[in-house]
């Protein structure tokens, strides 16, 4: 028996297998202070070191990634968009975008949380993107703000 996901996305569509959307909400102890990380975690809790974390209890991780996105991911020319929307009480919606690239480190096979990153490092299983070209601490206030009064976000990632 293989450690490896099912990979329950419809086959043939690249459009569906190159996105994938994790949900998940804000937390009171959401700074967004941390220069070279952003993470969602599916934990329901934070403290106040997680300062790179956006979000707590996210509806999926990396594992739950399809294979074929996942693959996608390890080819060093990929582009990897990260959208990260957050629609605040008083209705407003905010929204980030962070671009990165893939690697073919990367395997995105974490069962707890996802990491996008600024530098190039990947050895972990959690790590989602590299080369960033944002972190928490660079994301808009207003989106943060949103976040610590406990928000719900969405992260979408696409694989180009």
């Amino acid at each position: 028996m293989s450690d490896d996901p099912v990979d329950d996305h419809p086959a043939g569509d690249p459009h569906v297998e190159r996105v994938e959307v994790v949900r998940a909400r804000g937390h009171e102890n959401v700074t967004a202070e941390h220069a070279s990380t952003f993470e969602f975690t599916t934990d329901d809790w934070l403290t106040p070191a997680g300062d790179c974390i956006l979000g707590v209890a996210a509806d999926r991780t990396p594992r739950d990634f399809s294979a074929a996105f996942r693959e996608a991911c390890r080819d060093p020319e990929a582009t990897i968009t990260a959208t990260i929307t957050v629609e605040a009480e008083d209705g407003e919606t905010h929204t980030e975008t962070v671009v990165g690239r893939g690697d073919p480190g990367l395997a995105l096979v974490d069962d707890r949380s996802m990491v996008g990153r600024t530098s190039e490092y990947t050895d972990d299983e959690r790590t989602i993107l590299v080369d960033a070209d944002a972190a928490a601490a660079d994301l808009d206030r207003d989106l943060v703000a949103a976040l610590a009064d406990g928000a719900d976000v969405e992260l979408r990632l696409e694989v180009r």
